[in-house]
C-alpha cells in the first residue's frame, strides 16, 4: 500500500531521516595590513587614506577614532607631532 492508504487507515508513517549536515570549517579572518612611512608635513598627512592615519597615528602611540572627520584626524595628528617634537 501507498503511503497515503496507511494514513488513511490509522497508520503512522515512520519518520524520515534527517540528513547528515557537516559543518563547514570558518573561514580565516582576512587581515589587511597597513604600512605607513612617516610623513612630517601637513600636506601629506592630507594624502593619506583614514586607515592610513589610524595607522600612523597607532605608530605615533595614539589611538585615533575613524569616525571623525579626515580633517579632524589630521589635527590631532599634527597637535601630537608638534607636542612631540
Amino acid at each position: 500500500m501507498g503511503r497515503f492508504k496507511d494514513l488513511l487507515k490509522g497508520k503512522k508513517a515512520a519518520p524520515a531521516p534527517a540528513p547528515k549536515v557537516e559543518a563547514a570549517p570558518a573561514p580565516e579572518p582576512v587581515v589587511e595590513e597597513v604600512v605607513v612611512e612617516a610623513p612630517v608635513e601637513e600636506t601629506a598627512l592630507e594624502e593619506l587614506s583614514k586607515d592610513e592615519l589610524e595607522a600612523y597615528g597607532r605608530e605615533l602611540g595614539v589611538e585615533l577614532d575613524k569616525r571623525h572627520s579626515k580633517k579632524r584626524l589630521i589635527q590631532e595628528l599634527s597637535e601630537l607631532e608638534t607636542n612631540d617634537g
